[in-house]
């Protein structure tokens, strides 16, 4: 048998520094992963020196236990010399038909109700009718290019931040909701730079990039979720929002997308909003 070439030989030596990446990420010890995933502590500590190299299936063992996302499990088995497992088509690939079609027949169930369907840096890739025609009552959205980022749209102060009446718990909420609802909990260098683009829109409180600055004072409200309240020509609509994911993804696009789906809080709101978009 051949030697491995030089590039390959580099692809492996870049698999210990990811491990010990994603294991601080997880905030695991050696001895933590070896008990979880059932492996010596020894041969994961021979894996992070480069001294040995790891079959497929214990890699992909070491990246179930730590909660790798499909998309950054690629990376993984690339970087040990391994063929990708998980497909990384686009959202829309033949292979997501049956997804694309149960999120288009929620998109229509929703009405008339806004929902939309983003992907893990919050662009949306779908909307029902309800959500242009309710966030166009605020805003020109033909001004702003597609992809269209919902977090951008809420943070600009030319967007709906002007329009949302209890801005600064909304927010917060947001930057938590971020943090919380990225893939398998990691924000990735794309999140990263798309916080710090929200953050530095005028008015927003440069507080907000550290944790303790974004908790809301749920004693303040009795309703068991952080509503958006928005408010224009006299009218005050207060909605809350449900995610859906996907339940056993396999693919990386089909780990990634989101459903957003926004519900009236309480019966004057629907009241509100039925006349507002009337």
């Amino acid at each position: 048998m051949s030697p491995p070439s030089s590039s390959a030989r580099s692809e492996r030596a870049d698999l210990g520094p990811l491990l010990r990446h994603w294991r601080a990420v997880r905030g695991r010890s050696q001895l933590d992963l070896a008990l979880e995933a059932g492996i010596s502590q020894r041969h994961i500590s021979f894996i992070e020196s480069g001294r040995s190299a790891p079959g497929r299936q214990t890699l992909l063992q070491i990246a179930q236990t730590l909660d790798v996302p499909l998309r950054e499990r690629n990376a993984l088995l690339l970087a040990a010399g391994f063929a990708p497992l998980y497909s990384e088509s686009p959202w829309d690939a033949a292979e997501m038909q049956g997804i694309e079609r149960a999120l288009r027949r929620m998109l229509r169930q929703q009405e008339p109700f806004p929902a939309v369907v983003m992907d893990r840096h919050w662009n949306v890739l779908m909307t029902n009718d309800a959500a242009p025609r309710f966030f166009g009552r605020f805003v020109d959205l033909s001004r702003r290019a597609s992809p269209r980022n919902l977090l951008h749209l809420m943070f600009d102060p030319d967007g709906m931040r002007p329009f949302i009446a209890n801005w600064d718990d909304v927010g917060r909420s947001l930057i938590q909701r971020v943090h919380r609802e990225s893939t398998e909990r990691v924000v990735d260098l794309q999140t990263q730079a798309l916080l710090s683009r929200l953050l530095a829109y005028p008015g927003i409180d440069p507080a907000w990039q550290h944790t303790k600055a974004l908790l809301v004072d749920a004693a303040a409200s009795a309703l068991p979720m952080v509503p958006i309240t928005f408010a224009r020509d006299g009218a005050a609509i207060s909605l809350f929002s449900l995610v859906t994911t996907v339940g056993t993804p396999q693919a990386a696009a089909s780990q990634e997308l989101r459903l957003e789906t926004m519900f009236a809080v309480d019966d004057a709101s629907e009241q509100a909003y039925a006349q507002f978009v009337a």
